[in-house]
């Protein structure tokens, strides 16, 4: 009996640090183009290449690493947006919904 119980608690901690894993390796997608939430927001892995007529928003230096949004360090080449949930984003990026940080 002491095995079994033994047995039963190694598989289930073993389970969970699989799981944590499996999520920690899903958040680490980086966010395609042509996902259609990013095609909804005009995102682009690169800002130069955002189109100006169809974004006018858009400015010479917005960047995703620059935006309110996003969810690391300035100099991350990549890192989260609340607006793309478990995708990254390139930090030299942009989207319709950048917004000025600070």
């Amino acid at each position: 009996m002491k095995n079994t119980r033994r047995v039963f608690l190694m598989t289930l901690a073993a389970g969970g640090a699989s799981l944590t894993t499996a999520a920690q390796a899903q958040a680490q997608v980086k966010l395609n183009e042509k996902d259609p939430q990013a095609v909804a927001l005009g995102y682009f892995e690169d800002a130069t290449k955002t189109d100006t007529k169809k974004f006018p928003k858009y400015a010479a230096g917005q960047l995703c690493n620059n935006c309110a949004l996003y969810q690391a360090k300035a100099t991350d080449p990549w890192g989260g947006c609340p607006l793309f949930a478990g995708k990254q984003v390139a930090g030299k990026g942009w989207c319709n919904a950048w917004v000025k940080k600070g």
